[in-house]
């Protein structure tokens, strides 16, 4: 046999898999991988039916239907008044992973540095390291997980090229604020730095607070990439459509990557996401909605002995277990799923060297009885 290098040799099974898989073995309730459990709207379901009948079924163009790309730019001038061209600055990708992977793909040679905050959503390593590009983690610890800028000036080199953010943050359900946004703009411009901002939660922020997409700075409008997806927007993960917003000069290399990789997306999805975000009340009441489910748990978990740290966006809030156990995260993740019928995610599995903080990541995108079923079985730990 002719010899073999794995490109990602220390790069396990992901943890949502395996929790999902070990819910799935013991019958828990599985609030640890990041999919709503109630249904798709009907009108969307609907149309994407009727685009089906009307034989939509063939390749959409290569960076997506127009009509979608144009209604994404009609939202961005609504909600924000940022302009964004939808034939040179849109690209319809297959789900926000493939969106990340394709701009870390396009930006990243080998030997190249790139700057992640940690607890980091687990695609940002491996991926980085698939292009021969080497991560550079600045850790983040709770309750706050507050960014030191400094810090970060202090891990730039030479070889540095990307920054990635994720905002609304998945694991810590925190939201970046307009100083850190102008922290970042700040190291970007003095460094000559790239980079990658995952807003795939961007309507998922609670309490009036907004969302500080890097599209409202000029600096980093011209050098970043931003990556989202309709899988959140719509409850619909498993559709796997998302896009990638970035300026001319970026999108036209980000499609030469991303025409050899998917090419194009689902066709008759795609149009019938166009239709049905015509209305805008859709997006714009979405927060609302996933509060209400994020303050229902928060409340009902205060019964156990579980603590709730803040929740600021995303469907996601972590629990302190300090008071129930002093296993380390992975093992008493494993000990709640076989034994009180709950799955949820160790934030360890999000650091590249393992830290425990007594933390889990919990998700609240599921319909109320899924909710209460979780609580009651957590009242008995």
């Amino acid at each position: 046999m002719p010899s073999f290098v794995s490109k990602l040799p220390a790069t396990p099974v992901s943890i949502f898999s395996r929790m999902s898989q070990l819910a799935h073995t013991h019958q828990a309730v599985n609030l640890s991988q990041g999919f709503p459990d109630f249904a798709v709207e009907p009108e969307l379901i609907k149309l994407v039916t009727t685009y089906m009948q009307e034989g939509f079924n063939q390749y959409a163009p290569m960076p997506g239907v127009l009509a979608l790309r144009e209604r994404i730019a009609y939202k961005y001038q609504a909600l924000t008044q940022i302009d964004v061209h939808p034939e040179t600055e849109i690209t319809i990708t297959a789900g926000g992973t493939q969106g990340l992977f394709t701009a870390i793909g396009t930006l990243i040679h080998p030997g190249d540095e790139v700057i992640i905050f940690e607890p980091a959503y687990d695609s940002y390593q491996p991926s980085v390291e698939a292009f021969g590009g080497k991560i550079v983690p600045v850790r983040l610890f709770a309750p706050d997980f507050e960014i030191d800028w400094e810090a970060v000036r202090e891990k730039i080199t030479s070889r540095t090229k990307l920054i990635i953010i994720n905002n609304p943050n998945n694991p810590t359900g925190r939201i970046l604020t307009k100083a850190d946004v102008t922290a970042l703009e700040e190291l970007v411009d003095a460094h000559g730095l790239y980079v990658i901002s995952d807003e795939v939660y961007e309507h998922l922020t609670y309490d009036e607070q907004k969302h500080q997409s890097i599209l409202y700075s000029p600096i980093l409008r011209e050098r970043g990439y931003v990556v989202a997806s309709f899988g959140k927007v719509l409850h619909a993960t498993g559709w796997k459509i998302g896009y990638v917003i970035a300026c001319a000069r970026l999108t036209e290399e980000f499609r030469k990557i991303h025409q050899f990789n998917v090419f194009s997306v689902n066709t008759p999805m795609q149009w019938a996401i166009a239709d049905y975000l015509s209305d805008a009340d859709y997006y714009t009441n979405l927060a609302a909605g996933f509060q209400a489910k994020r303050d229902y748990l928060s409340t009902a978990l205060q019964q156990t002995r579980f603590k709730v740290l803040p929740c600021e966006g995303t469907y996601f809030m972590l629990l302190d277990y300090s008071e129930v156990s002093v296993q380390a995260e992975l093992d008493f993740a494993i000990h709640l799923t076989a034994k009180a019928k709950v799955a949820m995610i160790p934030i360890s599995s999000f650091y590249s060297k393992e830290v425990n903080q007594s933390l889990l990541r919990i998700c609240f995108a599921k319909e109320k009885v899924t909710l209460d079923r979780a609580v009651d079985c957590l009242l008995h730990i």
